[in-house]
């Protein structure tokens, strides 16, 4: 029998399943395959029921025999040595030319590695990032491929038949770049996302706990705000979340243990901010913010003996929420400028020549952080494609300036009653950080050169020129290059 498969999909959890039958809706015949082998009639009598353009696959070698040529198999499997086990599974069965894409959450290193490795045997890859969740899958997700370039023309069609789309139309998937370049991308949307969940969080608490509001007027209160510039995937869920209640009538949120789970996508964001010298510190934040809630037994034994202010909220409760609204929004900012600063510096390294407009298209639709908010990201990079920082474009800079005295009464009013506000309160001191024409570091670079003649540059001298002082009379006039401390 000719083969009819337009692609393979190996993984059939929710995401594997629900990305088939999207292609499948779209004119694409999709083998189906999985290691445990009676999931793949389990999903041909369930969810796939009465699609003969989706073909059951049992082995490795049945995927390959129903799959057109150059044959593309893409992978929707756990990240880790799981991809490149089944990368060694699948190499044997390859001809010249074919296509393995991993659409699962991996590491970019990795994802470089593999692009590298495939193509060393005349093959191809692709590692791309899919963001939307199980929904998404379904009805159209945001995707980052990236990889062996000349494996998106192969892939480009189906990718961007299955995508969401932004109002106007455009898809929300485009090549992001080679080698790790989809996964990278894909990494930075997810510690973004970190930001902007703890962000809300913390509106949320100091809704709750300092300005004393109900479930019921928070939720009104994130209803108001989705409809602003805020509007945004994200508020919506919480607009849901606060005015969902059980059987009984009770609000489930309230129910919910205070303890946050992570599946590691944040740490390496902070990680590779950390490698490139970025101050990624809004993510950082939210990561650590949910390490501190996992320790919860301590928490509740330290909230015995530990006291902080008694101060309650007091005045005008409604502009006290704006000005949370207003602190949401920047910090908000802020952030979306540290993850494209940080997406600037890899793309330096890697030389991927990442398109900053084309991310801000691909995140506007289907992603976790879709919003309004990234077409007016998108317009400043197409307006100005070299521009350093958002901060720096027109449009936000307005915003920032507009929301610069709520934002800091909103933080002094949490400090003042002892309600945390991590990310918040970092965003704002990036911010006055950035835009400081000179901060300590001068004392700083004295003290590692006193203890550790690490050199300085001086004000007085052209840069790129280093001195060292004995500071004591006793250290000598020798510097160090590689002494640690």
């Amino acid at each position: 029998m000719e083969p009819k498969g337009d692609i393979a999909l190996i993984g059939l959890a929710v995401m594997g399943q629900n990305l088939i039958l999207n292609m499948n809706d779209h004119g694409y015949t999709v083998v189906a395959h999985n290691r445990t082998v009676s999931k793949v009639g389990d999903f041909l009598n369930g969810a796939a029921t009465g699609r003969d353009t989706i073909l059951g696959a049992k082995s490795i070698e049945e995927v390959f025999s129903l799959l057109r040529r150059p044959r593309k198999v893409m992978l929707m499997v756990k990240a880790g040595q799981a991809v490149d086990d089944f990368i060694e599974l699948l190499l044997p069965h390859m001809l010249p030319g074919d296509l393995i894409i991993d659409g699962g959450n991996s590491h970019f290193p990795d994802t470089i590695r593999r692009t590298k490795y495939l193509e060393s045997k005349g093959f191809l890859y692709v590692g791309t990032g899919v963001s939307g969740g199980e929904e998404g899958a379904r009805t159209g997700p945001s995707v980052m491929p990236g990889g062996s370039p000349k494996a998106w023309p192969l892939v480009k069609d189906i990718f961007q038949a299955i995508c969401a789309k932004t109002p106007a139309g455009e898809p929300c998937c485009d090549w992001i770049g080679e080698g790790g370049a989809g996964h990278f991308v894909k990494m930075v949307h997810n510690g973004i996302e970190y930001g902007d969940m703890q962000l809300i969080c913390e509106a949320y608490q100091l809704m709750k706990e300092g300005a004393g509001m109900s479930n019921q007027e928070m939720h009104e209160t994130f209803a108001a705000w989705n409809k602003g510039e805020l509007d945004s995937y994200l508020i919506e869920i919480t607009r849901d979340i606060l005015g969902y209640r059980d059987e009984s009538g009770e609000y489930v949120v309230d129910k919910i243990l205070d303890k946050a789970g992570q599946k590691g996508t944040g740490k390496w964001t902070v990680i590779a901010s950390l490698d490139a010298g970025t101050p990624l510190t809004l993510v950082t934040e939210a990561v650590l913010a949910r390490s501190l809630s996992a320790l919860k037994d301590a928490r509740v034994a330290a909230s015995k003996v530990l006291t902080g202010p008694q101060d309650k909220f007091t005045g005008d409760r409604q502009a006290f929420v704006e000005d949370i609204r207003r602190a949401l929004l920047a910090s908000k900012i802020v952030s979306y400028a540290q993850g494209f600063m940080l997406m600037r510096e890899a793309s330096k390294e890697y030389k991927w020549d990442l398109n900053f407009g084309n991310v801000a298209m691909v995140w506007r639709g289907g992603c976790i952080i879709r919003s309004v908010f990234l077409g007016k990201i998108k317009e400043a990079f197409d307006k100005n494609p070299s521009l350093d920082n958002l901060l720096l474009d027109d449009y936000f800079r307005g915003v920032v300036e507009n929301c610069q005295a709520a934002w800091r009464r909103a933080v002094i009013r949490a400090i003042e009653m002892g309600i945390p506000v991590p990310a918040f309160t970092t965003a704002l001191s990036f911010f006055d950080g950035y835009r400081s024409e000179r901060l300590p570091a001068n004392l700083l670079q004295a003290q590692r050169d006193y203890f550790g003649a690490h050199t300085y540059e001086r004000v007085d001298q052209p840069r790129g020129q280093w001195f060292h002082t004995n500071w004591t009379g006793k250290g000598g006039n020798v510097s160090a290059s590689t002494y640690t401390a």
